[in-house]
This record gives structure tokens, C-alpha cells and sequence, in this order.
């Protein structure tokens, strides 16, 4: 029986992973980090409700076979960049350090399609300056999903990206050969993906949406 941690369990796709390992049998126990409580009640689960960006105050309670960073935020809701890159880049940093130190052996986090370091779109250098920070810790397995538009119900009101997902739905058949990559995905599917490369080896670090997608179905 497996101990996972979860952070971000409060957002879109931390909340399907959640729901999806209470159901699993080789998990007898969720740690939740976050700075407010998901609501959800279970024998399973141990919330710590700490503040992420002091994540490294919370050593020892950081202890799992494998960690679920979900972590991720919006330019729309945090205009600010230098908050917005504490979140995106610095708490799943934090979190590898911490896995890395506490000989946790499997790290999966969600970055974002397109993610480069050098790109000159502050999103993409943020994502693709966490990727490489997070590899930097040598954690055994390390695995980077990079989703394109994430689809599935939120609670919070995200007008434009509403709007968005609506012209994906219709458009996302239109989207073949290499621009396959690029359909929305469903926060559900990534969980399953998520969970599938836990628990199997797999031979890439990096999986783009199109890959998440075909693990998911497989894991169906």
C-alpha cells in the first residue's frame, strides 16, 4: 500500500487525481498540501493546510512514495508576474527539493505545451524554466506532463477560457497529423495518465497532451 502526496487538490485537475486515487486500492493514504481544505472526507486522506509558498517549514510531513504536483495558476488570476512565477515555477521547485531530500523516488508534475525556457512568452519560460528545475533535482523518476488546454468544470469563473474550451470542442476534430497535440484534454484523462506512470515505468520524461491522452485510454 502506497502514500501519495498531492498539491494543488483544490484546482481542476488535482481534484479529479484525488477523487481517482481514494478509489484505488494501492493507496492507503493522500497527503494534501494546500493552503485551503478541498472539503472532502475520507479515512484516506491527511490534510496539511500550510502556506505554499513555506512549503520547506514542512519537511517532515513531506514523506510519500511519490508526489502529484498539480500546482498551476492563470495570468488572468494573477496578473502579477512575480507572483504568478512563485506559483508556477516556485512551489513545484520547492516541492522536487523536498521530495529529492526526502529520498521520495517518483515526482509527476503538470506544466503546460509549449513549455521552453527560452522562449520570449513569459508563460512558456515560466513552465519551461520549472521543467528544468525540477529535473535539476535528479529525483529517479521524474515525470513531466504538458498538457494543451485543459477542459472539465471549474468552480471559479474563467470567462475567456469558457469561451475558449467551446470553440475547442467544435474545432478539436479539425485537429489532425501533428496538430493532434494541440486538442484540449480533459483534466480527467490527465489524472489517469498521471496515475498510469506511478505505477508503470515509463520511457519518456516529458509527455505531451497527445501522449497523455493515448496512456489515459490504455489505463481505461
Amino acid at each position: 500500500m502506497k502514500t501519495a502526496i498531492i498539491l494543488g487538490a483544490t484546482g481542476l485537475t488535482g481534484g479529479e487525481l484525488l477523487h481517482k486515487l481514494l478509489e484505488d486500492d494501492r493507496y492507503s493514504k493522500i497527503k494534501l498540501f494546500s493552503r485551503s481544505s478541498t472539503g472532502v472526507k475520507n479515512d484516506k486522506i491527511e490534510e496539511h493546510l500550510v502556506d505554499l509558498f513555506e512549503l520547506g517549514k514542512h519537511s517532515e510531513d513531506f514523506n510519500a512514495d511519490e508526489v502529484f504536483c498539480c500546482i498551476g495558476t492563470t495570468q488572468a488570476k494573477t496578473p502579477d508576474e512575480e507572483t504568478y512565477y512563485k506559483i508556477d515555477h516556485g512551489i513545484p521547485v520547492e516541492a522536487a527539493k523536498l521530495a529529492k531530500e526526502n529520498g521520495i523516488p517518483r515526482f509527476m508534475v503538470i506544466s503546460a505545451l509549449g513549455a521552453d525556457p527560452d522562449s520570449r512568452f513569459f508563460y512558456n519560460r515560466t513552465k519551461g524554466e520549472m521543467e528544468r528545475d525540477v529535473l535539476a533535482q535528479g529525483i529517479p523518476e521524474t515525470y513531466i506532463f504538458e498538457p494543451s488546454l485543459i477542459a472539465g468544470n471549474r468552480e471559479e469563473n474563467r470567462p475567456f477560457e469558457a469561451a475558449w474550451k467551446k470553440v475547442m470542442s467544435v474545432g478539436n476534430h479539425l485537429l489532425v497529423g501533428p496538430l493532434k497535440k494541440y486538442r484540449s484534454i480533459h483534466a480527467g484523462s490527465i489524472a489517469d495518465a498521471m496515475i498510469y506512470v506511478a505505477n508503470n515505468k515509463y520511457a519518456a520524461t516529458r509527455i505531451e497532451s497527445r501522449e497523455i491522452r493515448e496512456i489515459a485510454e490504455s489505463y481505461r
